[in-house]
């Protein structure tokens, strides 16, 4: 699969999501107390990303 999202615990103990595309990491999150956290964000993603407004700062 040439994408994928990742949890991670990171060194201080808190989950993360990265968002990788052809093993690259296109983004990451905030650090999570909870691994069902960092699930809730994913679906917030899957959810709300795909109708997201692009802001063009150039």
């Amino acid at each position: 699969m040439a994408h994928k999202f990742e949890i991670w615990k990171d060194k201080a103990g808190e989950f993360r999501v990265r968002f990788k595309y052809n093993n690259e990491v296109i983004f990451s999150t905030e650090g999570y107390t909870s691994r069902a956290s960092a699930r809730s964000a994913i679906s917030s993603i899957l959810e709300y990303g795909p109708d997201a407004e692009i802001e063009d700062n150039s």
